[in-house]
């Protein structure tokens, strides 16, 4: 177990927004959350990440963690070359700008970016400024990359393309863990190897699929078994929409 939320519960004023929420992560595994928009799933991300403390039950982490960040928009310094933008986090972490610009420079050969290296970030087109954003995520080897709806304000074509990026670091990076938010259906069930669908404020888990149990295919999102889990997850998810209304 890499990390664990206990019982999570957590009150923004008088308003509650997770109510007794558990939750496992293994290292290497990734896990996707869906639910209805305000149910607390970029909460839990900010709990998991340590910047924000529960307000009641335990986060529990195996040892100190390194996390990675990536959010719906790159939020890249308009004013930073791309890649001082990559190197950012290490450069906050202490890190001399020679040695952290140098670790950079590998990310953004991965991504597909090393031409870009000179690049303002208003010169990359919407798909590499979020190509930049993951390989910030990356620079600093976390053991676990927290995305927030990374891929939802992209082109469906740059959507698939990313999302076979993350599969492909994952590969090369066995024990990255990864923690999803989507409001994809098609998204969490073709990326991740566990799925929670959380039900409307407070939240708590409706539904887990294992996905892992069911995948028997590289083609694995033109199988029958991929559609049948995107059902069940779609159902919970229409519950928890007529839970809220």
């Amino acid at each position: 177990m890499l990390l664990e939320l206990d019982d999570l519960s957590l009150r923004f004023g008088a308003l509650p927004v997770l109510q007794g929420l558990s939750l496992k992560l293994q290292p290497g595994e990734r896990l996707a959350l869906l639910g209805p928009s305000g149910c607390g799933k970029s909460t839990v991300l900010r709990v998991l990440s340590g910047l924000l403390a529960p307000g009641g039950g335990q986060l529990k982490l195996a040892r100190p963690l390194r996390f990675g960040s990536m959010f719906q928009q790159p939020t890249l310094l308009p004013w930073a070359r791309v890649q001082d933008n990559v190197a950012l986090p290490l450069r906050l972490q202490g890190m001399a700008k020679a040695a952290a610009r140098a670790q950079a420079l590998p990310l953004l050969e991965r991504v597909g970016l090393a031409g870009f290296a000179q690049a303002l970030p208003h010169e990359l087109s919407g798909g590499m400024q979020m190509r930049a954003a993951f390989a910030r995520a990356l620079v600093n080897a976390p053991d676990v990359l927290l995305l927030d709806e990374p891929f939802g304000a992209l082109d469906e074509i740059t959507r698939e393309r990313l999302g076979q990026e993350l599969l492909a670091w994952c590969a090369a990076r066995p024990e990255l863990a990864v923690v999803l938010v989507t409001h994809s259906v098609f998204e969490a069930v073709a990326l991740a190897d566990r799925v929670l669908v959380l039900g409307p404020r407070p939240s708590r888990v409706l539904l887990e699929l294992d996905i892992r149990r069911e995948r028997t295919s590289t083609d694995w999102t033109r199988q029958d078994a991929y559609f049948a889990l995107v059902r069940q997850a779609q159902q919970a998810l229409a519950d928890a929409l007529r839970e809220a209304a």
